[in-house]
């Protein structure tokens, strides 16, 4: 009975029609209010250039070729690729203005805002309940991180998703049919292709068939046999999220299962305790590693486990708590670091969706529990506001600190610790303000907090080589490459410096080190192809290698880049076919003059006096070093 009574709470009647239409509008308001701000905001130098503004295939904009690239190809360590066309149609449209891109992300959280409220006004009939976990998932501080981030477009887009997809089973349950149910198939797909983490949606509509549809009572598995094809979208989505990102989890296999697990359990906790208590939040959590008390540990497990036992017990009486509760857990599961992906123990991002079965229970317990008071209507109304008023209050601070990179790492190491993370991207925004003593400190901190963090010894070699301190560069360059032995950009820098450091034969090492690993590198051939016609060395020189190497990088290049004629021009010298040489330089003075590289036409120029008098070019500076190799 109480079940009944609970789903049959339905909104005013005196102008019904508007009063859903009002609600929608004052949410749109109440979003735009905290976020409206993110209009004004920059892009963040985490994870927004490998998603937008560094990839040329989102930059490009929107077309055929593009569409197929998002469909095939994996984008930033995932395949979501109605998210990736979304950045491209966004770059379409508003090229790379940062304010546009994060328009886009707060109008799709607005929408599903709206698209919640609907959903559950239409599943459970308790109007004001269901506007009111519609206001806290829109405006909560939690939320910040997957609207103000442009990178997290995926959540935003998937959420849009996931609402269809509740208002569509609905509909589907409401009156079954085959066109109905494929709808909810559609919508679910479309879900994962903005972000796999939708995997639990089956579950999810499980949930909702024990309540408030009422779908079980004895039909368990023809519910689950129903959700088949849905599980199957899920399977299919599962195995692709694991093949792009399986060079992601290799941390996996040095942190053990038992940290994992300890962390995930706290972080169970620690999401319900920030859903409370929304403070210190950062862009980026450390993972505790084998530092978390053992304490924290037991109390964080008995707590679920007591909050568990206490939903089922109540199942009956309480059956929203079942349905709240283990949407919560269940959502979380894909996200809660069983199996590791990146650094970080926790974050904001992941409670996007599934929180929102905690305000359910929250909500609908705390309107029950409060029935019988005398003033319930006027105390749950106040308490309502309040709560809206304080939770905008600290949304707007938070997002805030999205304003700009600077900012937002700033604030991560105030509220966190052992961050290297923060002090890496804090880092690359001094490093690119030219401020390279304050660069270098944050850099070499990250560093010492975690040895394996990549970026941070790549960024920290920069800075280093920036200031004049090659050898040192050299050492995180060189520390890079045994974390990351294939990266091919890094052997290329590698190879110059040797170079300019005058240790030739090391440079030439990295750039062959660069054609094992891709054969068609021009930026090596190129590179290779002068060292071995211009080397004052003879040990060194060698014209055949130096011809086919530059003829190589000239048919790569596209016969588009004036300095490698250069060097094929100075091959064909060091190999004794000097009408090639000056037939060659003559090639590159040309295409110089007609790209304005007035300087390299007149090099050019003196290069073929030299062959007119049938004699090699040598490059001096690769005696002792300072010298530049001509890279595409």
């Amino acid at each position: 009975m109480h079940r009944l009574r609970a789903q049959s709470i339905s909104p005013p009647k005196a102008n019904s029609w508007w009063f859903p239409i009002g609600i929608c509008i004052a949410l749109a308001a109440l979003t735009w209010i905290v976020f409206g701000q993110t209009l004004w905001h920059d892009f963040i130098n985490y994870d927004d250039p490998r998603y937008v503004y560094e990839n040329t295939k989102i930059t490009s904009g929107l077309s055929l070729s593009g569409i197929a690239w998002a469909f095939t190809h994996i984008h930033s360590m995932n395949w979501h690729p109605l998210t990736t066309i979304s950045h491209m149609i966004d770059c379409q449209l508003y090229g790379l203005h940062p304010g546009w891109h994060h328009f886009t992300n707060v109008l799709l959280h607005t929408v599903a805002v709206i698209l919640l409220f609907l959903a559950l006004q239409q599943m459970t009939r308790a109007f004001w309940r269901s506007a009111f976990v519609a206001a806290v998932f829109a405006i909560h501080p939690l939320r910040v991180e997957s609207v103000a981030w442009i990178a997290e477009r995926k959540d935003v887009l998937s959420g849009v998703f996931f609402m269809l997809t509740l208002l569509a089973y609905v509909h589907y349950v409401r009156l079954p049919s085959v066109r109905r149910y494929l709808v909810v198939v559609f919508v679910s797909a479309f879900g994962l292709m903005s972000k796999p983490m939708l995997v639990t949606l089956p579950f999810v509509l499980l949930l909702l068939d024990y309540w408030p549809l009422d779908r079980m009572r004895g039909q368990l598995w023809r519910r689950v046999l129903e959700k088949i094809p849905l599980i199957a979208l899920s399977a299919v989505s599962s195995i692709a999220t694991f093949v792009a990102q399986k060079g992601a989890v290799g941390w996996t296999e040095e942190l053990p299962i038992l940290e994992r697990i300890n962390n995930a359990v706290v972080s169970y906790v620690l999401y319900i305790f920030q859903m409370l208590w929304p403070v210190r939040l950062a862009v980026f959590y450390p993972h505790p590693e084998n530092r978390l008390p053992l304490w924290e540990i037991i109390c964080s497990l008995l707590l679920l486990i007591s909050i568990s036992v206490v939903a089922i017990a109540l199942r009956r009486q309480r059956p929203y708590l079942v349905t709240g509760w283990f949407w919560y857990l269940g959502m979380l599961v894909p996200v809660i670091g069983l199996v590791q992906v990146g650094w970080q123990g926790r974050a904001d991002r992941y409670t996007y969706l599934p929180q929102i079965g905690l305000y359910i229970a929250v909500i609908w317990a705390a309107a029950d529990l409060t029935a019988l008071w005398r003033y319930q209507r006027t105390i749950a109304s106040t308490a309502a506001m309040l709560a809206i008023g304080v939770l905008s209050w600290r949304a707007w601070a938070q997002t805030g600190y999205w304003h700009d990179s600077e900012t937002l790492f700033r604030h991560a190491l105030a509220v966190t610790k052992n961050n290297d993370v923060a002090e890496n991207n804090l880092g690359i925004v001094f490093l690119r303000q030219g401020k390279l003593d304050d660069a270098i400190s944050l850099l070499q901190a990250a560093v010492d907090l975690r040895p394996d963090n990549s970026p941070a010894h790549e960024n920290l070699a920069k800075a280093l080589l920036q200031n004049g301190e090659v050898e040192d560069a050299l050492i995180h360059y060189q520390q890079l490459l045994k974390l990351q032995p294939d990266n091919i950009e890094v052997h290329n820098i590698v190879g110059t410096v040797l170079i300019q450091q005058g240790r030739l034969r090391e440079g030439v090492e990295e750039w062959q080190k660069v054609l094992a690993i891709q054969p068609d590198n021009g930026n090596a051939m190129s590179n290779l192809a002068w060292v071995f016609a211009t080397s004052p060395d003879d040990s060194l020189r060698d014209g055949r290698k130096a011809v086919q190497l530059a003829q190589d990088a000239l048919r790569i290049s596209g016969r588009r880049i004036p300095i490698i004629f250069r060097t094929l021009a100075a091959a064909y010298a060091e190999n004794s076919e000097f009408s090639q040489a000056i037939q060659t330089a003559q090639q590159g003075i040309e295409l110089a003059n007609s790209q304005g590289n007035s300087s390299l036409a007149t090099e050019l120029q003196r290069n073929i006096t030299l062959y007119q008098e049938q004699q090699p070019l040598r490059d001096p500076s690769l005696s002792h070093g300072n010298s530049e190799p001509h890279s595409e």
